[in-house]
């Protein structure tokens, strides 16, 4: 038994609105993105904030990838342009994941003290209503049309949440309890968590990818097939 997805053959017309779909929702994510990475960045220089400064650049790094999508579906074969599409934001994350290690081990050696962020506090809380919504409608869309960079896209959002999620326990415990420590580290679980994605993205890994490891292509509400069990099908918070 072949181990690849198996798709039913699209109808022309539904092809053409899974693709609009698709455009809809990498434009959604593009605008909300771009706001939040100018408030994240903006509030963690403010408070002196690894962790959300590290967010806002993830944010430009969804930003990147909705543009990604947006660009390859622009294209009249946009599977044509999937593995590409990959290696762009493989090279981002590795970015990512670097800058954000370097400031969150600076910061760790040093004592940095963050200030506390109500304003960062209340971007992670929004991020977290929004972001598991539009992460399953993007991987649902991704998995009706077979492609791996629309349903990456959608578990790049997923990872926005559950780094909103990191991110917020780390500015809670710092402006509560005065735990300075908890902001490097929640930046750390960002760096690893984006290293992780550049690597897979780079090799073409994981369940997203053509050729991933689904047996059945049977939706488990997210899009994601029966047999997926790797990071791009992780459950949203």
């Amino acid at each position: 038994m072949s181990t690849g997805h198996a798709h039913a053959v699209l109808p022309a017309a539904e092809r053409v609105r899974l693709s609009r779909r698709a455009r809809l929702l990498a434009g959604a994510s593009l605008s909300y993105n771009v706001v939040e990475a100018v408030v994240a960045i903006a509030a963690g220089l403010a408070a002196g904030s690894v962790a959300l400064i590290g967010f806002g650049l993830d944010s430009v790094i969804e930003v990147s990838s909705a543009a990604i999508i947006l660009w390859q579906f622009a294209h009249r074969l946009p599977e044509s342009r999937e593995r590409q599409a990959q290696r762009l934001m493989a090279v981002a994350f590795g970015l990512l994941a670097a800058y954000v290690t370097v400031e969150s081990v600076r910061a760790l050696v040093a004592g940095a003290e963050p200030d506390a962020s109500p304003v960062g506090i209340g971007l992670m809380v929004a991020s977290l209503v929004v972001m598991p919504f539009l992460s399953r409608a993007q991987r649902r869309t991704g998995r009706a049309l077979g492609s791996a960079a629309v349903t990456a896209d959608g578990t790049q959002t997923a990872l926005c949440a559950w780094l909103s999620a990191a991110v917020g326990a780390g500015l809670v415990l710092n402006a509560t309890l005065g735990w300075s420590w908890a902001d490097p580290v929640a930046g750390l679980v960002i760096a690893a968590v984006a290293g992780r994605e550049a690597v897979e993205a780079w090799r073409g890994e994981g369940c997203c990818a053509p050729g991933g490891h689904a047996s059945e292509p049977v939706d488990d509400g997210d899009g994601c097939g029966s047999g997926c069990a790797d990071g791009c099908c992780a459950p949203t918070p």
